[in-house]
């Protein structure tokens, strides 16, 4: 950190021998040591709060990169949904129509009649067999 040798610290050892005398240099190095322990201390909780909060904003980061990438999927996603109801919509307009410029009076005749029954005969009772096959065999009743 400073590239102090051994005989920068040996110099440093004597003038403060000579300065402070034999009866205070014990003191003197227990009062520098208590400072640069201490000292030292704040040092490595100031790194180590650097530290975590260099990591929450990293998690921060990766929890908000995957967010915004599926918001922006979403996004794509209600567009093509978009493009495509409105290919449809212009698909139906244009068989509806076709179908009413080939037949103008069934086409109306159709419309304000509604939907065809289901399921129900001639005489208005409801058809007592599917409209579709069924996959099954008949049933017997033995």
């Amino acid at each position: 950190m400073f590239d102090l040798g051994f005989s920068e610290l040996l110099v440093i050892a004597v003038v403060a021998l000579v300065v402070l005398g034999p009866q205070r240099l014990p003191k003197a190095a227990r009062f520098a040591g208590l400072w640069v322990r201490k000292a030292r201390a704040q040092w490595y909780s100031v790194k180590s709060e650097f530290e975590r909060e260099m990591a929450a904003e990293d998690l921060k980061r990766s929890i908000g990169d995957p967010t915004r990438e599926l918001r922006r999927d979403a996004e794509d996603i209600r567009r093509e949904l978009d493009d495509t109801s409105a290919q449809v919509g212009a698909g139906l307009r244009e068989v509806r129509a076709d179908v009413e410029a080939r037949d103008p009076p069934a086409a109306g005749k159709a419309a304000d009649a509604g939907p065809p029954p289901d399921d129900v005969t001639g005489d208005g009772q409801a058809a007592d067999e599917p409209t579709q096959p069924s996959l099954l065999p008949p049933r017997r009743d033995d």
